[in-house]
């Protein structure tokens, strides 16, 4: 990444043509925003925090909305925090990877920091969304059968289910064939939200009063307190804007902005006027039009089916958005050291982005079904959903301000005026939505809190069994010396003696996985020690995993020692899948002897840790550690080594 300010850090992989993947940026970026107005107006003024829907309220509800918009999505998002691209990706643990080069190292072992665990935890708060999101949105969307008939209202919650576990069911198909109609269906959606939002506001052109702040300010005077409370509820007209970051790399921050500015922001804004607008002039009968603004501005008679089934379809892809996100930040959490190995699997042999992690799907329909059997109604579920946006926003703030400081050496006089604005939007709708935490806020605060505890008890636990190895390793050159006649000098166990081992060379090819990329492997040693022979031809390979998306210079790097020994070093991106059996057969080359990968074999440690009082981690960490390695995927599957291929080799450790 470029260290100016230019916004020319897509660098990376190919995106494609501007237009279609501006349509495809519509289905997936925007699908998330571009359904709120199922339930942000209706938040705003019906239910227990609603405010009266008076003219002048709504125009200052209005004029709140259109500039809440402009200020987070389209100038904070859009013009700024795009520009923090590593290598085209965006998200949380995206930017943590640019920083950590620049970012002061923690003085305790295996600590993660303060920064970066602001920044990991802000990450945490996606997966809270990703299952708020889908329940939300499609329950929200189900509601409009209550407005046709009152005699379906009791099928509202049944067909929500149904729908959820239909949407969690067809992940494991993969959403590339599916994904193709995303686009064109946001286009009818957002085309459908401007139509209906111009014909109303046709009826009541002032309306477009609201643009002036004059008005916002004014709601403000007028309703005090209430008026800040209210905030939690206008704050879900932007949910999901945090969404085109995250997902700036499958698309590229080009095709978002015009995918926005083009269509999606007009197509909201007209359809929040145009809800605005059908509630002064029908102040006759508002409360039946505040219970659910966005269905009244369909035209009575049978047209509220198909405007269901499309506003079903869309929150449906709103959803896939949401949880093929949480899929990516799971692999980047992975790659990053901060999650055990889980399986993932990839669901097109054309797109690297397309994987499917069951696990996950399975904790988020879980979460997602919980959810709606228990508040069975949108305006309730909407209680939990502010605070995990705006808590993932105000992260997103800071860390760009620090991006800005440490990356781009932005002067503070250029930064902090910046950081200012965003952040004091940002913690005014965070303050208001705190004052819902036991309306269900504490939701998606307890999901992130239970996800970025065993994030940081994993990346500690890794962090000091590394720093193990490293202390159990003995100088490489005294163990080759070592070979050079034929023996093994042991330490014995529990003494400073040594004990001198023969060691026979027996003919094929082994390879050992470390971790340490310097010094004797003690899975080495220990194989020594209690086989008492080795390959002729050994390799020490280590994955190392780049704080870049994917790795564009040498991927395989090969060093030649002594004895017929070979070091190998592997670099994979946070963003991809590393093959160990592959990047040995990209090494061949470089080998001076025929390597055969197919008839090599691994070894791979098997560690027991033993969770006792004595260790640096302390009893219960190294316990959750314990578990978390246990259940974690074999190293095998995880590196793609044939099980066949693979020795284990168990040691014990105390951390």
């Amino acid at each position: 990444m470029n260290t100016d300010d230019s916004g020319g850090h897509e660098s990376g992989h190919h995106h494609g043509p501007l237009l279609p993947m501006a349509l495809a940026a519509l289905g997936v970026v925007y699908g998330d925003i571009g359904t709120s107005p199922l339930y942000a107006m209706k938040e705003c003024v019906h239910g227990p925090h609603a405010v009266a829907a008076t003219p002048e309220n709504i125009l200052g509800l209005l004029s709140l909305m259109i500039w809440s918009i402009t200020l987070v999505v389209s100038l904070k998002y859009l013009v700024f925090v795009t520009r923090a691209s590593n290598q085209g990706e965006g998200g949380g643990l995206a930017m943590l990877a640019l920083l950590q080069s620049v970012l002061a190292k923690p003085k305790v072992a295996g600590a993660i920091g303060i920064i970066p665990g602001i920044i990991v935890f802000g990450a945490c708060l996606l997966y809270g969304e990703g299952i708020l999101t889908p329940a939300i949105s499609v329950l929200s969307a189900v509601e409009g059968l209550g407005v046709a008939t009152h005699t379906l209202d009791p099928a509202i919650v049944p067909i929500t289910v149904v729908i959820l576990i239909g949407l969690f069911w067809v992940q494991k198909r993969g959403t590339a064939t599916i994904g193709k109609v995303f686009g064109p269906i946001m286009v009818v959606w957002f085309l459908t939200l401007a139509v209906l939002g111009g014909i109303s506001i046709a009826k009541y052109p002032q309306v477009f009063a609201a643009a002036n702040p004059a008005h916002a300010v004014r709601f403000f005077a007028a309703n005090g307190w209430h008026g800040f409370v209210i905030l939690g509820s206008v704050v879900l007209c932007i949910t999901g804007g945090e969404a085109l970051y995250a997902d700036m790399g499958h698309f590229g921050r080009k095709p978002i902005q015009v995918a926005w500015f083009a269509l999606a922001m007009p197509a909201l804004l007209i359809n929040y006027l145009g809800q605005g607008a059908l509630i002064i002039t029908h102040q006759d009968d508002v409360a039946a039009v505040t219970k659910n603004p966005f269905y009244s501005l369909v035209p009575d008679g049978p047209f509220i089916y198909p405007m269901v089934a499309l506003s079903t379809a869309a929150t449906v892809i709103a959803s896939q958005a949401l949880i093929s996100g949480a899929y990516s930040l799971t692999r980047q959490a992975v790659q990053l050291g901060f999650l055990p190995r889980i399986p993932i699997r990839h669901t097109s042999s054309q797109a690297e982005g397309q994987i499917y992690i069951s696990f996950i799907n399975f904790a988020l329909a879980v979460g997602c079904l919980a959810l709606v059997l228990a508040f069975r109604d949108s305006s309730k579920l909407a209680g939990a959903y502010g605070i995990s946006v705006m808590g993932t926003m105000a992260i997103t703030s800071t860390a760009f301000f620090i991006v800005c400081i440490k990356r781009w050496k932005w002067p503070l006089v250029k930064a902090l005026p910046l950081y200012l604005l965003f952040l004091s939007v940002d913690l005014a709708f965070l303050s208001s939505n705190m004052l819902k935490l036991f309306d269900g806020g504490f939701v998606p605060l307890m999901i992130a809190l239970a996800i970025f505890s065993i994030m940081v008890v994993w990346k500690r636990g890794r962090s000091l069994l590394a720093a193990y190895f490293v202390r159990a390793s003995k100088p490489l050159d005294e163990f080759l010396n070592g070979l050079r006649e034929g023996i093994f000098r042991a330490v014995v166990p529990g003494s400073s003696n040594e004990r001198v081992i023969k060691l026979a060379r027996v003919e094929g090819v082994a390879v050992f996985l470390t971790s340490n990329p310097a010094g004797t492997p003690p899975l080495l040693m220990h194989h020594s020690r209690h086989n008492k022979a080795l390959h002729e031809k050994v390799l020490l390979v280590t994955v190392v995993n780049q704080s870049v998306p994917r790795v564009s210079g040498k991927r395989v790097e090969t060093e030649k020692l002594e004895a017929g020994f070979y070091r190998i070093r592997i670099n994979v991106g946070f963003m991809e899948t590393p093959d160990v059996p592959q990047a040995l057969r990209a090494a061949k080359p470089e080998l001076d002897f025929e390597c055969n990968v197919d008839d090599v074999t691994y070894y791979l440690g098997r560690e027991t840790l033993l969770a006792t009082e004595h260790g640096q981690m302390g009893k219960r960490s190294e316990q959750l550690f314990a578990f978390l390695t246990r259940n974690s995927q074999q190293a095998s599957s995880f590196f793609g080594i044939p099980a066949s291929r693979v020795v284990e080799i168990g040691m014990s450790v105390d951390l």
